[in-house]
């Protein structure tokens, strides 16, 4: 059996997405070029790490590249938000033998900056890279974790084949991000993880301009693959600022675009200016109450359960993200954009949990854990019932929902009190078990084996020296088997029928409970630069697709 997946559709949402921003954009701005569409110049913080000093290094695979995003490039952008995969240097993919073969195929006539061809053999060399130097291998592609092992990785023409040791699906979204490296030149370094690049030789659509220690100027590319769509004549990488900066040069438009958190963005960036400053921050996960589910009494389902309508979302949305983010779905899944994978009984239901504290209180009486003249709540057995939750001091959004959660529960006579503690002492408590409540994330990605599924395997409990996503320690041999059954599936009616069984299990088990969606933000000004995203056109996720949002972006007043 052979299994496509690749979605083409997203190359023709993005071309009339990015018409819409044309259309859409006022006319005017510093660094408007016109019909053309040219942007002069755009100023971003820098993708480096602040401790690197001077250090010259473009190599993706080093932790101290000056940048990780504008020069290599991976095969696919899949868009964290819709999950369709957008081709890059490959063009397409299949699946066969279920999931244990992967075959690419490659772009033709793309170059190198120094006028090299590449092909399908430099992409080859790049994934037989990581089997030689582990450190480069960031997708596991040559290890058992999340699915099995590749054997063999060979390059015939314009495609390359991946043959795996047993089925390999939640590999692909990773294995689509690896940056892929010149042969001719990276064949020579021994180490890849350990060269230093000083003189990169890339297929992206910048090449280095230059570079006096702090700022990196990147020059757009003539003759890259794609220069029709990239209209930033020159990049600028500078700075890494704490809030307060970045809302100070978004402001006065020394910068273009900030990822960063900067509190209240709509009071303290917005406001000054609605036509050209705006921000979006799209769901990239959720925030998720972590329970205990080895400590009592959070070893009862009923309890757990019942302790979900006491908590008011929208005040901890209000009080943790100044209302941004919306509550989440109790099923584990970022509603309405992964609609499609709902049961069917779902699919018209709330499934996001309502304040409801007499519903809390009927639940919590009905289980067993009764009110006393004090307005405190027993244990069945009459012992006290009394809460603790950990919470990582100086992390101002998680100690706000921390406080609203404590004050609903105590409302509904559950006796709770907030504990604050260094970050990394919570660390250590994830990995010895030894607490009762705290805040977690649940990622949101594509690949839900690794992303939900994870979160309620049991193989994924953390270790006395590792922090695995399952801190709240949850355990059923029906769920692992499900997880291992999606994780070996691309066919698109199974992934729905299990991922509903995990969905089930959130919805009925509550091993750990949705609050509100957490974000992936972007604060940008319009004036020099149209068609970035936006809740209206959320064609990629604001900050993992950067790649995909330079190729949308115009000056404003084109045509695009």
């Amino acid at each position: 059996m052979v299994t496509k997946r690749v979605s083409l559709v997203a190359v023709a949402v993005g071309a009339s997405l990015g018409l819409a921003a044309c259309q859409s954009s006022t006319a005017g701005g510093s660094g408007a070029g016109g019909d053309s569409g040219m942007i002069k110049q755009l100023t971003f913080p820098s993708d480096a790490p602040n401790t690197i000093g001077g250090l010259v290094d473009y190599n993706p695979y080093s932790p101290n590249a000056l940048t990780k995003t504008w020069l290599y490039e991976p095969l696919m952008v899949r868009n964290g938000l819709s999950c369709e995969v957008t081709p890059w240097l490959a063009t397409d993919f299949e699946w066969t033998d279920g999931a244990k073969g992967l075959t690419f195929t490659i772009r033709e006539g793309v170059k190198w900056s120094d006028g090299k061809p590449f092909t399908a053999k430099d992409v080859a060399f790049t994934l037989n890279l990581g089997k030689k130097y582990p450190g480069i291998d960031r997708a596991g592609l040559w290890n058992d974790t999340f699915g099995a092992a590749a054997t063999s990785v060979t390059a015939e023409g314009n495609q390359v084949r991946i043959a795996f040791g047993g089925n390999a699906a939640p590999k692909f979204d990773e294995l689509i991000k690896l940056q892929i490296l010149p042969e001719h030149v990276y064949s020579a370094v021994g180490d890849a993880s350990k060269y230093i690049d000083k003189n990169p030789v890339a297929t992206g659509p910048f090449k280095v301009g230059s570079y006096n220690g702090r700022r990196l100027v990147l020059q757009r590319r003539a003759d890259y693959w794609q220069a029709d769509k990239v209209k930033v004549q020159q990049l600028v990488l500078e700075g890494q600022f704490d809030a307060a900066q970045a809302s100070l040069k978004l402001r006065s438009g020394q910068l273009d675009a900030y990822w960063g958190e900067i509190p209240n963005p709509q009071r303290a960036f917005v406001d000054a200016d609605p036509k050209t400053n705006h921000f979006y921050y799209a769901p990239n996960g959720t925030t998720v109450l972590s329970p205990n589910v080895e400590k009592k009494p959070f070893t009862d389902a009923k309890f757990r359960e019942a302790l979900a309508p006491a908590i008011n979302r929208q005040e901890i949305s209000d009080k943790g993200t100044y209302g941004i983010m919306k509550p989440a779905s109790q099923t584990g899944l970022k509603l309405p954009l992964a609609a499609k994978l709902l049961p069917e009984e779902l699919a018209k239901q709330e499934t996001v949990t309502k304040f409801d504290p007499a519903k809390a209180n009927e639940l919590l009486d009905a289980a067993g854990y009764t009110k006393g003249a004090d307005g405190k709540r027993t244990n069945p057995d009459g012992s006290p019932l009394t809460l603790t939750f950990s919470v990582q001091a100086g992390w101002i959004d998680y100690q706000a929902m921390a406080d609203v959660i404590v004050r609903n529960l105590n409302e509904v006579g559950v006796t709770s009190k907030v504990v604050a503690t260094a970050p990394e002492s919570v660390d250590a408590q994830k990995k010895s078990g030894d607490y009762q409540m705290l805040l977690e994330y649940l990622h949101g990605g594509c690949e839900v084996a690794k992303n939900l599924g994870a979160k309620l395997a049991s193989n994924q409990i953390p270790t006395k020296t590792t922090i695995l996503p399952n801190v709240q320690r949850y355990k059923d041999p029906e769920v692992d088997a499900t997880v291992e059954e999606l994780s070996a599936t691309v066919d698109p009616a199974e992934q729905k029928r299990l991922v509903g069984d995990l969905v089930n299990t959130m919805m009925t088990e509550y091993p750990v409970t949705s609050l509100i969606y957490a974000p992936a933000r972007i604060i940008y000004n319009s004036d020099k630069a149209v068609g970035w995203p936006s809740e209206a056109d959320p064609y990629a996720q604001p900050s993992d697709d950067r790649l995909l949002i330079l190729t949308r972006l115009r000056a404003p007043g084109s045509d695009s």
